[in-house]
């Protein structure tokens, strides 16, 4: 796996570079690439989820139930300091959840070394 110099890149770059990979599926890798070990992850309201390894866990959950990835679009990006919001357009069928159509919103925090401390997840089910 290629390492990114992700210090020494634009946040502007990374958020792009970031969402292209999911729209291409590729959530696992960019997890790895971007994601600081610290990081904590968080659906709505519920309790976040903290840890890298916590947090990987999770993503694999997600990424190995997908039966039919049709869409991840982000649709809006904003970008302020060290921090990015991102809106998407997903929709997908997952094994434990059926299918899915939703718009979400990210919210996330870059730390000094230029990788994702906090993300947010904002969506209705």
């Amino acid at each position: 796996m290629l390492k990114l110099d992700l210090k020494n890149m634009a946040i502007d770059e990374r958020v792009k570079r970031l969402n292209t990979m999911i729209e291409e599926r590729q959530i696992l890798q960019a997890f790895e690439k971007f994601y600081a070990e610290d990081v904590t992850l968080q659906d709505n309201e519920n309790d976040p989820l903290i840890g890298k390894d916590i947090c990987r866990k999770k993503q694999e959950e997600f990424v190995t139930g997908i039966l039919d990835y049709k869409k991840a679009k982000a649709r809006n990006t904003l970008i302020s300091n060290n921090i990015s919001v991102v809106e998407w357009d997903m929709d997908y069928t997952h094994e434990e959840w059926g299918h899915r159509s939703l718009k979400m919103i990210t919210v996330q925090r870059w730390n000094t070394e230029g990788e994702i401390i906090n993300e947010k997840y904002y969506y209705n089910r």
